[in-house]
């Protein structure tokens, strides 16, 4: 009887669990979408954060004080202009040394050019004795590389004054020479000579041209040249 009285609460009772089961199995689809949905959302946010906090990063990452950038900014023209200046003066070094070594009017040039035209010169080997050396200005460590000369400029024109010294083996000398600047460049001498240590008052003349060269300007000077000696 008991188990009679009991039958109509069981069989409510399953149809209440299998009407929640099958509300149950209806919205789970429903939940997976919203979780799916909700899923792509937030990463979507997510990338988006990232894409501004990269385009942050990209327009600058120099937190520096403005002071300090422009100070760094300064010491970097600074070391350019050194070494802009550096190469400047390499290449004023440079052509000053291809002149010297190579060009026709060089000093060192034209002081060869002098002396292997005395050395060749009959008069200076029988006064001096060969074979002849040349030499220039005597140094403080006894060195005698410099040869002096001196270059000028005279109504126009270019010249170039040089002494040197020449030694045989029995006596020695000076060689004193002037060239000057032609109108085609080149320089042509006016005189040169060898002035012997012991006849100071008689020297070897191989050159003299200034009453030539002179000539059109001292007609119209009407002076004379002066002598050489």
């Amino acid at each position: 009887m008991a188990l009679l009285a009991l039958r109509p609460l069981l069989v409510k009772q399953r149809q209440l669990s299998l009407t929640l089961l099958r509300c149950s199995g209806s919205s789970l689809p429903t939940l997976v979408r919203q979780y799916a949905a909700g899923r792509a959302e937030q990463e979507k946010s997510s990338s988006k954060s990232l894409s501004a906090s990269t385009d942050r990063t990209d327009v600058s990452t120099d937190v520096r004080p403005l002071g300090e950038r422009v100070k760094e900014n300064t010491k970097t023209a600074s070391y350019m202009g050194v070494i802009m200046l550096g190469v400047g003066v390499t290449g004023l070094l440079f052509y000053v040394i291809f002149w010297e070594l190579f060009s026709s009017d060089s000093p060192n040039n034209i002081y060869s050019e002098a002396l292997e035209r005395v050395k060749e010169e009959p008069r200076v080997r029988d006064a001096l004795g060969s074979p002849i050396k040349g030499f220039g200005e005597e140094s403080r460590r006894g060195r005698r590389t410099h040869v002096a000369h001196t270059k000028y400029v005279k109504d126009g024109v270019e010249y170039i004054r040089m002494q040197f010294y020449i030694q045989g083996i029995r006596n020695k000398g000076t060689v004193h020479l002037e060239k000057r600047k032609t109108e085609s460049g080149s320089f042509e001498y006016r005189y040169l000579f060898v002035q012997l240590d012991y006849n100071r008052q008689n020297p070897i003349i191989l050159e003299d041209n200034r009453l030539q060269q002179d000539a059109a300007h001292h007609a119209t000077s009407g002076t004379t040249p002066q002598p050489l000696f």
